[in-house]
């Protein structure tokens, strides 16, 4: 526990509702709801406006429709909301060699090793500054705790939110922590709050009184005593840089379960590819491929295969997937699928190219064992490959037209997708500094109409590339310390 509230926690405030509302000047002061669109969708953000009637994060999509019905429902953006926060953290690497991202709108930074703050009026001057740049450079804006611990410098950030900062000061951390509910502290969830109440637990100063060994006698050693030590407001851990990810994936549920077999490979070879495009833009290669299957009764099994070495082949993760599908039974239907890579690695082992190469050879020496020396049809009268099920003109229009994402029109110039159905796709044509613009409908094949990337938040951001060393001058307004928020 530091003597000087010199670490920081910033949260960007309802990050991708936030980023679709700026690059979308209909949608400001509107509920926005982000997230998977289908019947089995789920939230993944919520703007403000939204969560006014109730939506919040992890919720099912239908439940949020139902109580925003008038709400715009987008698709997410990663390529946007993964540029704006690389904008994000190098302004935090400004601040201090120790950053510790925890997600793409979330980190630590250690504001005495980098040497920008070292008491307390220099950590707000630097954490009001830091919300300054921010908005400047991406439109944006950020929540910041600052404290002597990481676990009170994250609360700081929750309690200030939106668009605030809370500095805690040494001493005041037992006062401010007491009368919180149990779940603020980390690593408690659900179940642990719920045997907690039982025990007539339920604030965190319920916690700090009950003391270290009856903690441990109801959650044994390590959590109750970790537990007791946080009530108490102690939090010893460093920032930690440059935490590497452990793992690349993605993955789809499906608004109704895929029953034929050929439909369901061609899926895993659409999910491998994606792995492989995030694993090269994270300039990263990786030796195990994971395959994941939900099937209709929601059992979930997942296989992995280990290669010779990292690879971040497209043909190669692709076949290893293929082959883990092979000994998954999706007999009954198949409602989730995933494709994954583990173990990363800074580079590619080269001779994985061959074997991707030695497995097609093989694979076709075996198919020729089955088929005549002209390769003209199938020996005996075999049956003819089957087909993949066909996607709907509805299916292939909303994966073509997703909901919120950027297009351009030869005519009518840049806009975004309001919707597709019954063979049209609905889109308003405006840019982040532009005003709302006009919605137009075409058909879903009209050739002057085509998927673009997103446009930057900002223009011309203002020039931060001296930033800390001349900070600018601090917006006005009241600051707040000592556990009271700013709203």
């Amino acid at each position: 526990m530091r003597a000087a509230p010199t670490i920081l926690h910033l949260d960007m405030d309802a990050f991708y509702a936030s980023a679709e509302q700026a690059a979308k000047p209909s949608l400001r002061g509107k509920p926005v709801v982000v997230g998977g669109l289908g019947p089995r969708g789920v939230v993944a953000t919520a703007s403000y406006e939204a969560r006014r009637f109730g939506v919040h994060s992890a919720m099912p999509m239908a439940q949020a429709r139902r109580l925003a019905p008038n709400a715009a429902y987008l698709v997410p953006r990663f390529a946007l909301y993964r540029t704006v926060s690389d904008q994000v953290m190098e302004l935090l690497g400004r601040l201090s060699p120790l950053v510790e991202p925890l997600s793409l709108d979330e980190a630590f930074v250690d504001l005495e090793a980098g040497g920008t703050a070292d008491d307390t009026a220099s950590a707000l001057a630097i954490g009001e500054q830091l919300r300054e740049a921010i908005e400047a450079v991406t439109g944006l804006s950020g929540s910041v705790g600052l404290a002597g611990s990481k676990m009170l410098a994250k609360i700081a950030s929750e309690e200030a939110k939106p668009d605030g900062i809370l500095l805690i000061a040494p001493g005041t951390e037992r006062d401010l922590l007491a009368p919180m509910p149990v779940r603020t502290l980390p690593g408690v969830g659900p179940a642990t709050a719920d045997h907690l109440r039982r025990a007539g637990m339920t604030t965190v100063n319920d916690l700090a009184e009950a003391g270290e060994a009856e903690l441990v006698r109801l959650l044994g050693k390590a959590h109750g005593g970790s537990l007791h030590r946080m009530a108490s407001g102690h939090d010893d851990r460093p920032v930690v840089a440059e935490r590497d990810a452990k793992s690349v994936s993605v993955e789809d549920t499906f608004d109704t379960d895929l029953h034929d077999r050929v439909r369901v490979r061609s899926e895993v070879e659409r999910l491998a590819d994606r792995c492989v495009q995030r694993l090269r833009a994270a300039e990263r290669s990786g030796r195990t491929v994971v395959l994941k299957v939900r099937r209709y009764d929601f059992s979930t099994l997942t296989r992995s295969e280990t290669l010779r070495g990292p690879t971040d082949d497209p043909t190669v993760v692709r076949e290893a997937a293929a082959r883990l599908l092979e000994s998954v039974d999706t007999t009954g239907g198949v409602r989730l699928l995933g494709v994954g890579v583990t173990g990363l690695a800074d580079y590619t082992q080269e001779d994985l190219f061959a074997q991707a190469a030695d497995e097609r050879t093989a694979a076709e020496r075996t198919a020729a064992g089955t088929t005549d020396s002209a390769g003209g049809g199938t020996v005996d009268g075999g049956p003819e490959p089957e087909e993949p099920e066909q996607e709907s003109a509805e299916q292939l229009a909303a994966r073509r037209w997703p909901a919120g994402h950027d297009v351009r029109h030869d005519v009518h110039g840049h806009g975004w997708v309001q919707g597709s159905g019954v063979g049209r796709v609905t889109v308003r044509f405006e840019e982040p500094e532009s005003a709302p613009g006009r919605v137009r409908t075409f058909r879903i094949d009209d050739p002057e109409l085509q998927p673009a990337d997103p446009l930057p938040l900002v223009r011309d951001p203002a020039d931060y590339s001296s930033w800390p060393a001349s900070l600018p001058k601090s917006r006005s307004g009241p600051i707040s310390s000592g556990g009271e928020s700013r709203p």
